[in-house]
């Protein structure tokens, strides 16, 4: 396997400690009482989502779910426009009507974030089949997680994706549980991307924990959809290192998975590849700093900023037609 260019591997951690920042700070807020609202924590699976944005232009397209912090700001999402969406201000990119579940902003290729299980899966199918009818090139990567493979939506989509060999990547984020259901409590077969060969699709499973694993297998999917060879589906192995839901415990969870899940943390992982391939201490920390200070700047610009007029309510309902 070749090994990642410097610049992008650079690119790859930035991306990475910069959802890590933001889920950290997410976090501090809620515990500190400073906003009350609704946030599924994205600790541990930093990488697969930077690794999948570092993959695609900054024109494809995106979905992803309540847990998708990381996609949104791994694509680059405005911070000021991402944190003010979150915590329900007018400065958000849906003018704080979405919230932290259905954040979207076109303008970044973030086109749908929904609440529903496995829901996006067929909407990317229409983002990349309007991508092929239009010939614009664009990819269209949709982000679910292990139990979203279980829906009716997604062997539907599969299908019809390979029929018309749309130009699709589907990332099945499999962090091991689908809510507090263990994997092997919802699915007896062991993985989800064998199911990729039954219909005639491209699967890959890769390590999630692993630049070197990561990257790689998703620019080879991102290329592959682009190429106009049809769809791929990825299978990245993560652990979901907080609750389901920001509050919730590790209760359902046996004491070996949690061992595994903090020896397996993809973020001393990367820091060591980065270690390796002669970047220092002080360049990582900086990077981070920057980061942080970035994101202090938003969260006040957001606090700070007013809450959506009452009237809005009316608004981007229907189409408006002079």
């Amino acid at each position: 396997m070749a090994e990642i260019e410097r610049d992008k591997l650079l690119d790859i951690y930035t991306r990475t400690m910069k959802v890590n920042r933001t889920d950290e700070k997410f976090r501090e807020l809620l515990m500190q009482g400073k906003v009350a609202v609704m946030y599924y924590c994205v600790r541990g699976q930093e990488l697969v989502s930077a690794a999948a944005m570092a993959a695609l232009d900054d024109d494809d397209y995106v979905v992803c779910t309540y847990r998708g912090q990381g996609e949104q700001t791994a694509k680059g999402i405005p911070i000021k426009k991402w944190w003010g969406e979150c915590l329900g201000k007018a400065t958000g990119t849906c003018k704080g009507k979405g919230g932290t579940m259905h954040i979207t902003d076109p303008d970044t290729g973030i086109m749908v974030t929904t609440g529903v299980v496995g829901s996006g899966i067929p909407i990317a199918n229409g983002l990349a089949m309007a991508s092929q009818n239009n010939g614009d090139g664009r990819v269209t990567l949709v982000s679910f997680g292990d139990g979203a493979a279980n829906i009716g939506g997604f062997h539907e989509a599969m299908n019809m994706a390979q029929l018309y060999k749309l130009p699709v990547v589907f990332l099945c984020q499999n962090n091991r549980y689908g809510e507090h259901t263990a994997y092997a409590d919802h699915t007896d077969s062991p993985d989800i991307s064998s199911r990729a060969e039954g219909y005639g699709m491209k699967g890959i499973k890769v390590d999630g924990n692993d630049v070197n694993q990561v990257y790689p297998a998703m620019q080879e999917a991102v290329d592959h959809a682009r190429s106009g060879k049809g769809p791929v589906l990825v299978e990245a192995m993560c652990y979901r290192m907080m609750g389901h839901f920001f509050g919730s415990d590790f209760s359902y969870m046996p004491e070996e998975h949690i061992a595994e899940m903090k020896s397996e943390d993809p973020l001393p992982k990367l820091r060591k590849v980065m270690l390796e391939r002669q970047f220092t201490e002080e360049e990582l920390d900086k990077i981070v700093a920057d980061i942080d200070a970035e994101i202090e700047e938003a969260v006040q610009h957001a606090l700070d900023a007013p809450l959506p007029d009452t009237d809005e309510i009316y608004k981007d309902v229907l189409e408006e037609t002079a």
